[in-house]
């Protein structure tokens, strides 16, 4: 037994280390690292937007499901990547992501129609990227505390450090290898995913409860509960939490759509390839700053998160209303400075959007409560960019798809402001909160009593 302990002291010490320090930054590396080869690599799909509505023939609206339905199966599937690490090991779950997110490039690189890239780069690698990035982010957030915001920003920054390489990166690949060289060569970047997982430690799991209550019922009604448990659906009866989700989910008709017709819209106001790109690129840059900064800025503790992601968010929706309108006179310098200061914004709200979560939901029910937040907005980014893309094809330009994509930002800020306590200076306590304060209590007498065991056993 003496020689036991020490292993399990040692344990003890690497997890309370592990908050704002010590290996989380390993864990941010690696985010950073998997989230450029997601959304970096998702915002670089415009280059092809072009291409595909060239060799295909199809109308913008058609093409425009692609990006969506990537989009929306990451989001769709993230509940599962949820589950799956809550039930079994992050590690694996993630690193079959990234194994998955590589072959559907790859598959994509053969398609003879549209179907088929749905089936690849939409279905597939949006599969793939649903097992990384909610457990990738869920990780990072349990190993921080009082940096959470800033680790998370910095982790993201990477997101707009792709979108500055890869926008002329994936234009010279088309025109060196065309598009199917391009999307093969892709597919080899996303398999780098996969030794970005292999750095999560496992953990150890929390939702004893659940299967020893399973343990006492039917073999049907303990799955039930179980698969319950692992996914948090108690969260869906939470009003704070449905209320935020339904604003996260205005959010993200609009998000998007820039980082896939920005660079089509450039193109219709007559400007060259490189410079339509560029603009792209621009807005990446600034949105590096954009998540640093509101990281760093969130956790001075000035300001309640919920007010800051509320600020940034009515601004990013302004300043893509702004986009279409900079180039009415043709000026090329007009609309770099509207993206950005778009780009500056977009990256500012993103980190505070997750870091909201484990206030409406609980810190321990993080896992789940990401997940679930991913799959109700996923109908948002299914449709946002078709929707763009509809509205371009009625009016003949870009206009109209701004205009609408920006007011769902607005109409977001204002459904946060319907949050309970919304006005209060202070974060109120969630139920949830005082749950697992108490869980947290009874752990810490099981582990006291556990090593008053032991030295009785010396």
């Amino acid at each position: 037994m003496a020689a036991v302990r020490p292993s399990a002291e040692r344990q003890r010490g690497d997890e309370a280390e592990d908050p704002d320090g010590g290996w989380g930054w390993v864990l941010v590396a690696a985010l950073f690292v998997s989230t450029s080869l997601v959304f970096g690599l998702m915002r670089g799909l415009g280059v092809f937007f072009v291409e595909f509505v060239q060799y295909f023939e199809e109308s913008a609206q058609a093409i425009s499901w692609i990006s969506s339905t990537g989009l929306a199966a990451q989001q769709f599937f993230s509940p599962l990547g949820a589950a799956l690490s809550n039930a079994y090991d992050t590690r694996l779950v993630v690193m079959a992501g990234g194994c998955l997110a590589g072959v559907g490039f790859i598959l994509a690189s053969q398609a003879t129609c549209l179907l088929h890239l749905y089936l690849t780069m939409g279905l597939i690698s949006g599969l793939g990227w649903g097992l990384v990035f909610t457990p990738m982010v869920a990780t990072v957030m349990a190993s921080f505390t009082r940096r959470r915001t800033f680790a998370l920003g910095l982790a993201f920054s990477s997101i707009g450090l792709a979108s500055f390489m890869f926008n002329p990166l994936f234009q010279f690949l088309v025109e060196t290898y065309a598009w199917r060289g391009a999307l093969l060569v892709l597919g080899g970047l996303s398999l780098n995913i996969v030794p970005c997982g292999a750095l999560i430690r496992s953990r150890r799991r929390t939702k004893g409860p659940a299967k020893e209550e399973a343990q006492g019922t039917s073999a049907c009604g303990g799955t039930l509960r179980r698969v319950a448990s692992y996914l948090e659906l108690p969260l869906l009866c939470e009003r704070p939490f449905v209320t935020y989700t339904i604003a996260i989910t205005f959010l993200n008709v609009g998000y998007f759509v820039p980082y896939v017709h920005l660079v089509a819209h450039s193109r219709d106001s007559d400007f060259s390839e490189y410079q339509a790109a560029f603009v792209v690129s621009a807005a990446g840059v600034a949105d590096i700053f954009g998540r640093v900064a509101s990281g760093w800025f969130s956790d001075l503790g000035r300001f309640r998160l919920i007010h800051l992601l509320s600020f940034w968010t009515a601004l990013t929706g302004l300043f893509i209303m702004l986009l279409p309108v900079s180039t009415l006179w043709g000026s090329y310098v007009g609309l770099v400075a509207v993206s950005l200061l778009y780009g500056f914004c977009a990256g500012a709200l993103t980190s505070l959007a997750f870091t909201v979560v484990p206030i409406v939901a609980g810190a321990e029910r993080v896992m789940g409560a990401l997940g679930l937040v991913q799959l109700i907005e996923s109908s948002a980014g299914l449709l946002g960019t078709p929707l763009s893309g509809l509205l371009r094809d009625v009016t003949g330009d870009y206009m109209a798809s701004f205009m609408v994509s920006g007011s769902f930002l607005i109409l977001s800020t204002l459904t946060m402001a319907t949050l309970p306590h919304y006005f209060s200076r202070t974060d109120p306590e969630f139920p949830a909160t005082a749950e697992n304060a108490e869980a947290q209590r009874l752990s810490s007498e099981t582990d006291g009593t556990n090593a008053l065991a032991a030295d009785a056993t010396d």
